[in-house]
């Protein structure tokens, strides 16, 4: 880790999607830099398991969003990595707590989500900056999937979710799954960037002509930061900056929460589902519909096993009962469509904690209402000096990971001119 004497042009603080982006970028302009990351490995939200289910799957971000667009659908394609291109989709089931959904009722369900949807869109196209539940109204029968639907692509409950916000995303049909994994992928694009890892940084001291960034291994003196760490641990005082970060831009990071989004891994014995790889399964409790709902991949990769994903308040819920609440919630689901005996198959889970780890504190970005326009705020940076990224400032591609690397890049070239202005 670097000494206290340590200076360096540019430094990049975090190595998820952004930072990784950014630190690339920097190399190949031939700019003296480092990129310091908290965790042991880099990736951030980005993050692919090999061995829970003896095959990958994602933590994290899974799914190629504008697939045709995305930077990654190239970088996959160069570097071997397998999408999932089926067309049609995969089959896409509807449990609906005692029995699987009719087609006629599957049908009616998916027309009340996309009326929901709908209301949200126009609501937010108008310029209506309210809460999406109040421009989806209360729904019909099926409000309890259309509220799940929302909270699975948010993070949040309909009542925190601005309508203006949740219209700005860039939303296509394109959506691959990387199905040897997102986060190697991530990974693998990087290459041998170099990354200081196990080093969280406490503050950004912008007080003098240098910047120094104090961590506990030392203070690295810079020039220029990219800053691309959540929302949340900027808004948390988890990094902090002296002197403060100016009202505008503290309120901007407290506008852009994260919400909560995690996933259940099941391997089971032997095959519990009896159903084509990567059978998706959507399951919701008409008697109980307040109840979580939950979304579920079946037989990812062909291995018997099931990726449960849970989110919104209902789901943090659970969690806040412990890690094994969440993997009997997704016990409970699977059990109530394919049979109880799948509890006794049972080998190995795997529970993922984005909400509780400290240097990222929950699942991805959602403006609140009445503060959607707040996001714009962040892109400015900070005195020419301190630019930020990540997936919060991903533009119409918010809460993705392409959005989130092409914020990195953009961060970077921000700090190049900045530094060239300099000189």
């Amino acid at each position: 880790m670097p000494s206290v004497t340590a200076e360096t042009d540019v430094a990049v603080i975090g190595a998820g999607a952004a930072g990784l982006a950014a630190g690339a970028r920097l190399r190949d302009a031939g700019a003296d830099f480092r990129i310091l990351e908290a965790a042991s490995a880099v990736g951030g939200r980005a993050a692919t398991d090999t061995t829970t289910l003896g095959v990958p799957f994602d933590l994290g971000c899974h799914w190629l969003h504008d697939a045709r667009e995305n930077p990654f659908t190239a970088f996959a394609e160069r570097l071997g990595f397998r999408l999932g291109r089926a067309n049609p989709p995969p089959r896409r089931m509807l449990h609906l707590g005692d029995r699987f959904a009719s087609p006629e009722e599957k049908a009616d369900a998916d027309a009340e989500v996309d009326a929901a949807f709908d209301a949200i869109y126009a609501a937010g196209h108008a310029g209506r900056d309210i809460p999406a539940r109040v421009a989806m109204g209360r729904g019909g029968r099926y409000d309890a999937l259309a509220r799940h639907w929302l909270e699975l692509m948010s993070a949040a409950g309909p009542d925190a979710i601005s309508s203006v916000d949740f219209a700005a995303y860039r939303d296509t049909d394109d959506n691959w799954p990387v199905l040897d994994g997102y986060g190697a992928l991530v990974r693998a694009v990087a290459g041998d960037l170099d990354v200081t890892l196990d080093c969280p940084v406490a503050r950004i001291d912008h007080s003098g002509a240098m910047i120094r960034l104090e961590t506990a291994r030392g203070t690295l003196a810079c020039r220029k930061v990219v800053v691309t760490v959540s929302t949340a641990v900027v808004a948390s005082g988890r990094l902090s900056f002296a002197p403060a970060l100016p009202e505008d831009l503290a309120e901007a990071f407290a506008a852009l929460p994260l919400g909560f989004a995690e996933k259940v891994a099941i391997l089971f014995s032997a095959d519990m589902f009896g159903v084509p790889e990567r059978t998706a399964l959507d399951a919701i409790d008409l008697a109980d519909c307040a109840r979580a709902g939950a979304s579920a991949v079946l037989r990812p990769s062909g291995a018997p096993a099931a990726l449960v994903h849970v989110a919104g308040p209902e789901a943090r819920a659970l969690a806040q009962e412990g890690e094994r609440a969440l993997v009997d919630f997704a016990l409970r689901v699977l059990s109530s469509a394919f049979g109880a005996g799948l509890k006794d198959k049972v080998l190995r889970t795997r529970v993922t904690h984005w909400a509780d780890m400290p240097y990222i504190g929950g699942a991805y970005s959602c403006a609140l209402p009445g503060l959607a326009s707040l996001r714009a705020r962040l892109h400015a940076g900070l005195d020419a000096r301190i630019f930020f990224a990540g997936e919060a400032l991903g533009r119409e591609a918010f809460s993705t990971c392409h959005g989130a690397h092409r914020s990195g890049i953009e961060a970077a070239e921000a700090a190049l001119a900045a530094l060239e202005t300099a000189r």
